[in-house]
């Protein structure tokens, strides 16, 4: 099958043919229909997060079911399926208490002792997050999955698998929005729209958009906004908290950066709680003002929007079938596999929201 394999820190991906292993017992092949084009493999790619290699990259993806191994019963070949990086084993203390994305157990992937799923010329190759969606087929455990609705279009069924349920995902569940709260989102990329359609979705009050990018701000209004504070102008720390009377309810960074990081904590009113949602490269440290603490402001981070996927996507596609869920918006361009590293200078830009692959292009 063709993939894209990262081979060396900071440079292009290589458009290859990788060998793909038969299903094991509890694995299954899916042929790939669309792979959004995130962020998170940009950090990776660019070496700000250590990973193995070569490896192919790629993680929020959609396809369809070719083949399953003999002890796989919940999905046959013909479904429609979405992969999901929250790979949970289903029995350790985190997924019996109800936190799946924070799975870490190891035995949904092979062992050192049994065969790569991804071969190239006899070497092992990676997978990105147990996934590798940027390949033309992905063999993943059973618990990568979930199963979904047939008339859901694939290219936009694919951004749920990262982006989306990352952002609204946290609005719901990590944040637990309220109706009629206040509601401030750093950053109007693919996360950042998600969380402001989610804080939408959850009834709150007043939603206002973050970012240093005219464009990007449109864009927020169409998923719920109500206000926007271009950051290139004005402190927006100082707007976001007369637009506020005092500050919000809830803030959510969706960068990845310190600065925007100790803004959302400063834009906070008494009692308020930010959310880190963007990847904040390893070993960059955070500072904020301890008196705030007495305050009863909170701080934390969401992994993938501590997601239920298999509960969480259907009812997704739900919303988005509904109208509610706004994804059309969110694809920018729809590409090859051969543009992925233009995809990747896109992003760089700033300017786009989502590329998706199609991989019958």
């Amino acid at each position: 099958m063709k993939a894209a394999v990262l081979r060396e820190v900071g440079q292009p991906l290589e458009i290859e043919e990788v060998s793909v292993s038969k299903p094991g017992p509890r694995e299954v092949l899916v042929r790939t229909a669309a792979a959004g084009v995130c962020h998170s493999d940009l950090h990776f790619i660019e070496g700000l997060y250590p990973t193995a290699m070569p490896i192919v990259m790629g993680h929020e993806a959609a396809g369809i079911v070719e083949a399953v191994g003999s002890s796989v019963t919940y999905v046959k070949p013909g479904d429609h399926v979405i992969s999901c990086l929250s790979v949970f084993c289903g029995h350790c203390e985190h997924c019996l208490t109800g936190h799946l994305s924070l799975c870490e157990s190891p035995e949904v992937a092979r062992g050192a002792d049994e065969a790569p799923r991804l071969e190239k010329d006899t070497k092992p190759v990676q997978q990105f997050v147990s996934l590798g969606s940027f390949a033309e087929q992905m063999l993943v455990h059973e618990h990568a999955l979930v199963k979904i609705r047939e008339d859901m279009p694939l290219d936009r069924a694919a951004l749920i698998g990262c982006g989306v349920t990352t952002g609204v995902g946290s609005v719901f569940h990590t944040a637990k929005v309220e109706p009629g709260s206040t509601v401030a989102v750093i950053g109007c990329g693919g996360v950042g729209l998600s969380c402001i359609n989610g804080a939408a979705l959850a009834g709150a009050g007043q939603i206002i958009a973050v970012d240093m990018l005219e464009s990007k701000l449109e864009m927020a209004k169409v998923f719920g906004a109500t206000d926007v504070v271009d950051g290139s102008q004005v402190d927006p720390v100082k707007q976001v908290k007369e637009l506020s009377a005092g500050g919000v309810h809830y803030s959510f960074e969706a960068i990845g950066l310190k600065a925007t990081a100790e803004q959302s904590f400063r834009m906070l009113r008494p009692g308020g709680a930010a959310t880190i949602i963007g990847m904040i490269p390893v070993g960059v440290k955070i500072e904020l003002t301890g008196s705030a603490f007495l305050q009863e402001k909170k701080i934390q981070g969401s992994m993938m929007g501590s997601n239920r996927f298999r509960v969480d996507m259907p009812r997704f596609i739900d919303f988005y079938l509904a109208g509610k869920l706004h994804l059309d918006e969110m694809v920018s361009k729809r590409i090859s596999l051969n543009d992925v590293n233009e995809a990747f200078e896109d992003m760089k830009s700033g300017v786009l929201a989502r590329s998706v692959i199609l991989f019958d292009q």
